[in-house]
């Protein structure tokens, strides 16, 4: 390692690749010759205000302090220069440890990160409040690498609120070691469980320094958006809820998300929402009350249009405001997924989990309204009542497909009708005077994959 002699930093470095380690080593003059030439000449360690001029379009100067003092903090097993810099070694040990740690090297790291450099435990609030300078940073670090995979944050929901949601449920998954503090092994089995910091750690870190390993890419936090009519659009989703959403689907990152349906474009009709949903694969629901309560379910399977329910246990039901969380199947019964349209003697309209009438997620067939009866929870994903109120007043309503597409369902698609594909022309014919008698009643292929 040139002309160091820390045993903790060879070690480290040997975790990477033979042709990785010249990348590593070289960072730390890289990022010396990042700033002005007095600067460069100052010394052997990086400054704040360097760190600072590298990262700035990637993180904010809360989460960039954090890193440096987060490697600040490291013992290199070698003196270190004076003052407040950080050494090449402290910067190796880190990008090991974050890049190719373990849970049990990183927790140092994020209780210096989120308390000091001294520290020796902390609290749920301060590691919430790193949990938020983190994603954040995430997003900012997907927007300016361009790897926002075709979504458009200025499309879409509340980006802000969505950070401090999904930083308060990854908070909450810490095991504090009493009410409210949380110590290193705390941290260790906190990160154990929760790939999802690892995976922000390595963004932030392997894309603000600028690592670029060849035998590790950036990870992926998002799906591919496939279709969405944006220029209509003022989706739910929003960034942060799309990096918790997406992990817990079968397919994980790798299905493409396509929009399907949403008030927004094609109005308060549940004829239109059969239409355009049944047959197309697995599907994410978001509902929007009028009381602010958003929240909505995922579809393992197909909706058919039938009196009997239908799904497996990969379903699962989601709260995204006021809080995230995600429920899942718990066993005691098999009602995931109802769809029922025109029937005399059976409810008509799309439910999820719970009984009739009392369901977990429950949309009308007269649209509008719907209801959340799970007291004290849902029978089949043993989820709380997830609206306002009880009985609940819709606002808006988005289906997106999740799943990969055969080559059938790929025909289908580039197949379908223009009336779905440009709100305009449908629209110029409405204004015309041409009726839709098709709309929201097409059947799809009898070939279509189910």
């Amino acid at each position: 390692m040139g002309n160091a002699d820390s045993v903790v930093a060879q070690k480290r470095l040997a975790r990477f690749r033979p042709d990785e380690r010249p990348v590593i080593e070289g960072i730390f003059d890289r990022l010396h010759g990042s700033g002005s030439v007095s600067s460069a000449k100052t010394g052997k360690a990086l400054s704040l205000d360097l760190l600072k001029m590298t990262m700035a379009k990637m993180a904010s100067e809360s989460m960039i302090n954090r890193v440096f003092q987060g490697i600040h903090s490291i013992d290199p097993g070698v003196p270190v220069p004076p003052g407040d810099g950080i050494s090449r070694e402290q910067l190796v040990i880190f990008l090991a440890d974050i890049l190719r740690g373990t849970a049990e090297e990183r927790a140092p790291l994020v209780l210096a990160m989120a308390e000091g450099a001294k520290a020796t435990a902390t609290t749920t609030e301060q590691i919430r409040g790193f949990v938020e300078d983190l994603v954040s940073a995430a997003v900012q670090t997907l927007a300016h690498r361009g790897q926002l995979r075709a979504w458009q944050p200025d499309r879409m929901g509340d980006g802000p609120q969505g950070v401090k949601l999904l930083a308060e449920q990854l908070t909450s998954e810490l095991k504090s070691s009493d009410q409210n503090t949380c110590d290193i092994p705390c941290l260790e089995d906190w990160l154990f469980r929760i790939p999802a910091m690892a995976m922000f750690l390595e963004l932030l870190i392997g894309e603000g320094l600028g690592v670029g390993l060849p035998s590790r890419p950036p990870p992926t936090l998002l799906p591919l958006c496939r279709y969405a009519p944006w220029s209509d659009l003022r989706c739910l989703l929003n960034i942060p809820l799309l990096m918790f959403l997406s992990p817990q689907l079968p397919a994980g990152h790798s299905a493409p998300w396509r929009l399907l349906f949403s008030t927004n474009i094609h109005g308060e009709s549940f004829t239109r929402l059969v239409g355009n949903c049944k047959n197309r694969g697995p599907t994410v629901i978001l509902v929007k009350d009028t009381k602010g309560h958003i929240f909505g379910g995922f579809a393992s399977q197909s909706w058919e249009v039938k009196p009997q329910f239908q799904g497996d246990s990969r379903c699962f039901l989601f709260s995204v405001f006021p809080y995230m969380r995600v429920f899942t199947c718990t066993g005691y019964n098999n009602h995931y997924m109802y769809l029922n349209q025109g029937q005399q003697t059976m409810p008509n309209g799309l439910g999820m989990g719970g009984q009739h009438g009392y369901f977990g997620l429950w949309l009308d067939c007269d649209f509008g309204h719907g209801h959340s009866r799970a007291r004290p929870r849902c029978t089949t994903y043993g989820s709380p009542q997830l609206s306002g109120d009880e009985d609940f007043k819709l606002d808006t309503v988005e289906v997106w497909a999740v799943g990969q597409l055969s080559e059938e369902q790929e025909q289908d698609e580039k197949k379908k009708s223009i009336l779905d594909a440009d709100p305009e022309v449908q629209a110029i014919m409405e204004m015309t005077g041409k009726t839709l008698h098709s709309q929201g009643l097409r059947e799809p292929e009898e070939d279509e994959e189910q």
